[in-house]
């Protein structure tokens, strides 16, 4: 499975954004050390405040923050919110689909299989289990103190 560049780049600005919750943050200040053009940043943002992992505010003040709490925000749904128009494999795919073997296919079942348990398993991880007391992410994208992560990263 590989995960698209909007998706890293979604879990990057969220990241960012909780590091620095405690004030406005803008798409300059992040695409440096998230290595993003101000550009994907911009489409990412929209569907991050559309989707309700952020909030925006325009202006000469303006900026975008988290819309909720690290520890309520849950990875899998972030993946989910864009990895979900990408098909796993051609036979995914609405349009396009060109596998004669699609009615037979059994490979196609455990592909579903590993992807439920792969979104399973970022159910379990929040933003804040990925900030949280980790120094060397605030080294790059700032300091702020953490109130203590919800839940731990899933080994």
């Amino acid at each position: 499975m590989r995960i698209t560049k909007r998706t890293n780049i979604a879990v990057r600005v969220l990241m960012f954004c909780g590091v620095n919750r405690d004030r406005l943050v803008t798409k300059a200040e992040i695409a440096g050390p998230c290595n993003a053009s101000e550009n994907h940043l911009a489409q990412v943002i929209n569907r991050l405040a559309q989707s309700g992992f952020i909030r925006t505010q325009r202006g000469r003040k303006g900026g975008l923050q988290l819309a909720r709490a690290p520890g309520d925000i849950v990875i899998g749904e972030v993946f989910r919110e864009f990895e979900s128009e990408v098909p796993l494999a051609e036979c995914f795919a609405d349009v396009d689909n060109t596998c004669p073997l699609v009615d037979a296919c059994r490979l196609r079942l455990a592909i579903t299989d590993a992807a439920h348990a792969f979104y399973a398993h970022l159910d379990g991880v929040t933003l804040d289990a990925l900030i949280c007391e980790n120094d060397p992410l605030k080294a790059l994208l700032g300091s702020v103190p953490c109130q203590g992560a919800s839940r731990p990263v899933p080994a």
